[in-house]
């Protein structure tokens, strides 16, 4: 296992920024996941964190973008990544994790206060990680590729993310401005970054046909926290065949 030691300061930066899945398994450890350390805290009191990551794992890419946007940087029993230690304690599961930091580490907040904007960011949140993503995991990709072919295979995963991106297309008509709900970013946008970007590097989706996903996309490119947490800026980043 790769371990990478990073540190930062906590900072003060708003959710403006103002200062795809992995080829492998897709929620399984492998050689190339890594360890990354946060410091957080005060200046009397700093603890760190460990996420165990892939650098495509559209899961851990959430997590990323998470603990970058809150500044500070025994394992999953089913071999699950992403998993967070915070000292003795280890959480596996991407959205887990995004509730836990949030509710530890609230002074960036990734759910708004209003009661209709969180919901609206749940749902979101819901239908990328219920509806999209596990359906497009290589595993079961690569159980259909065996059983009907490659051509199959990639029609299943376009069917399931264009059905998707249907439903949030029309969502999103209805709340966003800046960004999926608002003009601060939020859950839903972490969970859309990821699959947006999967979307078009793994299965060529064309995101013409969804004009406000692809602005809001284009929208978290000039985030830092987004910047940050791509994949070929992870130091476990390598150059593979990303359709194989």
């Amino acid at each position: 296992m790769l371990s990478v030691p990073l540190e930062v300061n906590l900072s003060k930066r708003n959710h403006s920024g103002n200062k795809p899945d992995s080829p492998l398994m897709e929620n399984s450890t492998s050689q190339s996941q890594k360890q990354t350390f946060l410091s957080h805290g005060s200046s009397s009191t700093t603890s760190k964190i460990k996420l165990y990551s892939h650098y495509r794992s559209s899961c851990a890419w959430r997590v990323r973008i998470a603990l970058n946007l809150k500044e500070f940087r025994r394992l999953s029993p089913l071999g699950f990544i992403p998993v967070l230690v915070d000292g003795d304690f280890v959480i596996c599961d991407s959205y887990a994790i995004l509730l836990y930091l949030e509710e530890k580490y609230p002074q960036i907040p990734l759910l708004p206060v209003n009661l209709k904007k969180k919901a609206y960011n749940l749902q979101v949140a819901n239908i990328v990680s219920s509806s999209i993503q596990p359906l497009q995991m290589i595993g079961l990709l690569k159980s259909i590729e065996e059983k009907v072919g490659l051509e199959e295979k990639l029609s299943f995963a376009r069917h399931h993310i264009t059905k998707g991106f249907n439903a949030l297309e029309i969502l999103l008509q209805k709340i966003s401005g800046k960004y999926a709900t608002g003009d601060q970013v939020y859950m839903a946008d972490i969970f859309l970054a990821p699959q947006i970007s999967n979307a078009v590097v793994r299965f060529n989706i064309d995101m013409s046909m969804y004009p406000n996903l692809k602005r809001i996309n284009e929208a978290y490119l000039e985030v830092p926290a987004f910047q940050e947490a791509l994949p070929e800026r992870q130091p476990d980043a390598v150059t593979l065949d990303v359709t194989s």
